[in-house]
């Protein structure tokens, strides 16, 4: 049925449900035609029919259950299933949440690209949609009850300064411990620190900064590797914050001169949350920064991580020798942990032990042995790893070479017949064999041992919701080409369908409210896989420290940072101003 029809079969219904008189319905009729309003406009403009009894009646035209919220409480679950802005561009509000579906009131039914945008939301998450027609007014009472972040903290802030107030009137003195363990106790205190956590873990944030700057406090997230400022609070609560932060992480509290380490585990909308703490004394106060870890989160796969073409099967053959040494290496926060932990999800069978030297426990892995290194206990990854020797183990992850001595340990234990995975601080692959001959391995050990090398940095994605095409400038255009023409031409192919270098095409995020105006939305890794071959372990053996690109290039299909991310721009995924900012050109 048209619109038209729908407006005729509502009229009809409401004088059959006495809404409105046959006066009214010709009044109404002249009025449309005459003024070009809608019927709807005009019902609410002369106050004919009760908002609520009007839509009631809507509903049955549009074959949709009516629903009022003038009078309902709607939880916060459900509320942050749609974003407010969203909310409010389309008019449309999700006021109950249970189980895998979803309940959401729509104000204008006729628009369609509301009920595109909260389907593609649902599908997301992987939700069921039940619609209701909800009035004008119910609209924005729920929108009404929308807490944003700020609200919520200038809420609990004023809680808090009022608490302050009776405190000083009171003029109680007590020790400095017992003060700050009543202070942590506090509502307000309590619940900036819960909304603060919470609205990370909602952000996908990776890490929590809150540090003393000057006369406040700023708290701030790092989202896909970018620290923004999220929130700015008054000084005089940070002590309280770092304090209540402490409580949670089992920390001293009357310890503020010395870094202080922790670990939190909470409930999070169903889901086990860890944060590792770290706790820094500053000039005259404390920073805490916490380490988001989803204690449940399986690592994603090497193809959703950006893994493809050569390098993906360069990994996948050597990951099924049962002996020999796999590197990645990359900066902190490059992904490397991650990385590990897929290969580690690809090769974990039964009739394979395989056990771990981590610090920190990122991932949990069913059916892998996990251990936590403690360092000031004396238990570091060299004595970690001498132990894990005696453990009969097939597969040997080390999260890190650090020291001669835990590199010796690892070539050793490549050599005695055990396959190791661990990660190393360099800038590229053929640093890696730089670094361990510096830190004393033997170039024949070394060749003998050494059979993948993995360096990547993470690069943010451009946000599928507002991606765009984006024209570069000409010279800048020339440079790329030239760039271009140095990869291998079957790696592009392979990975870009009828490819044209005089036809590029290039993206950009223009941003919008999903990616909050950045224009990017999770990150990809780039990446330089490098096959440790016959030819490259002869170079070794030769002594040859001063590896450099062109020879790696001469015994294998080899893609560089560079080459990989310019192949990954020319594929849609990320930009090129994102490629400039991750990796040094």
């Amino acid at each position: 049925m048209d619109n038209q029809g729908k407006q005729v079969e509502l009229l009809n219904l409401l004088l059959q449900e006495n809404l409105v008189s046959i006066n009214n319905l010709s009044e109404i009729k002249s009025l449309s035609e005459q003024g070009g309003k809608s019927i709807e406009d005009i019902i609410f403009e002369k106050n004919l029919v009760d908002p609520e009894e009007y839509i009631k009646v809507k509903s049955r035209v549009y074959g949709m259950p009516y629903e009022s919220l003038l009078e309902t409480k709607i939880s916060d679950l459900a509320l942050i299933v749609i974003p407010p802005e969203v909310a409010k561009n389309y008019k449309v509000v999700c006021f109950d949440k249970s189980g895998g579906k979803i309940k959401i009131g729509i104000a204008d039914p006729d628009n369609f690209k509301a009920v595109e945008a909260v389907n593609f939301l649902a599908k997301e998450e992987k939700l069921q949609v039940e619609y209701y027609l909800i009035s004008a007014r119910s609209f924005h009472a729920a929108v009404k009850q929308y807490r944003t972040f700020n609200k919520e903290i200038s809420s609990a802030l004023e809680t808090r300064a009022e608490e302050e107030e009776q405190e000083r009137e009171k003029s109680v003195k007590k020790e400095a411990v017992i003060n700050r363990m009543e202070v942590t106790k506090s509502a307000p205190v309590a619940k900036i620190v819960s909304v603060i956590i919470r609205h990370a873990v909602e952000g996908r944030a990776s890490d929590i900064h809150i540090e003393p700057v000057k006369n406040e406090t700023r708290v701030r997230y790092r989202i896909d590797g970018i620290l923004r400022t999220s929130l700015v609070l008054p000084i005089t609560v940070h002590d309280s914050i770092i304090a209540r932060i402490k409580v949670l992480a089992d920390l001293k509290l009357d310890e503020t001169r010395v870094p202080q380490d922790g670990r939190i585990r909470l409930l999070i909308e169903e889901r086990e949350v860890d944060f590792r703490v770290s706790i820094l004394p500053l000039l005259g106060r404390e920073k805490a920064v916490m380490r988001i870890l989803e204690a449940n989160k399986k690592p994603p796969s090497l193809v959703e991580l950006g893994f493809q073409g050569r390098g993906l099967r360069v990994i996948k053959n050597n990951i099924k020798k049962t002996e020999g040494l796999f590197l990645v290496t990359g900066p902190t926060g490059s992904g490397k942990s991650t990385t590990l932990f897929s290969i580690i999800s690809e090769i974990n069978k039964e009739g394979i032990n395989i056990a771990t030297l981590e610090d920190p426990i990122e991932y949990q892995v069913k059916g892998v042995n996990q251990s936590q290194i403690r360092p000031e206990i004396g238990y570091s990854f060299s004595s970690g790893l001498r132990s894990l020797l005696r453990q009969d183990p097939d597969v040997i992850m080390v999260g890190e070479i650090r020291d001669d001595e835990t590199a010796e340990l690892a070539i050793h234990s490549s050599l005695t017949g055990h396959f190791v995975l661990s990660t190393l601080h360099t800038n590229d692959a053929l640093g890696s064999i730089v670094r361990l001959l510096d830190m004393g391995v033997e170039p024949f050990l070394l060749a003998s041992t050494l059979n993948t090398v993995i360096a990547q940095r993470l690069a943010r994605k451009i946000c599928p919701h507002c991606k765009a095409e984006e024209e570069l400038p000409k010279d800048f255009l020339i440079k790329i080409k030239k760039e271009i023409k140095k990869i291998p031409i079957e790696s592009i192919e392979g990975a870009i369908k009828d490819f044209n270098i005089d036809k590029l095409v290039f993206y950009k995020g223009k941003g919008c409210s999903r990616c909050v105006n950045t224009g990017y939305i999770g990150r990809i890794a780039l990446a330089e896989v490098m096959d440790v071959n016959d030819k490259m372990k002869k170079m070794i053996i030769s002594g040859k420290k001063t590896l450099n690109v062109e020879s790696i290039q001469e015994t294998q299909k080899f893609l560089t940072l560079l080459h990989d991310g310019i192949i990954k721009v020319l594929q849609g995924f990320t930009s090129f101003e994102e490629i400039l900012r991750v990796v040094n050109v």
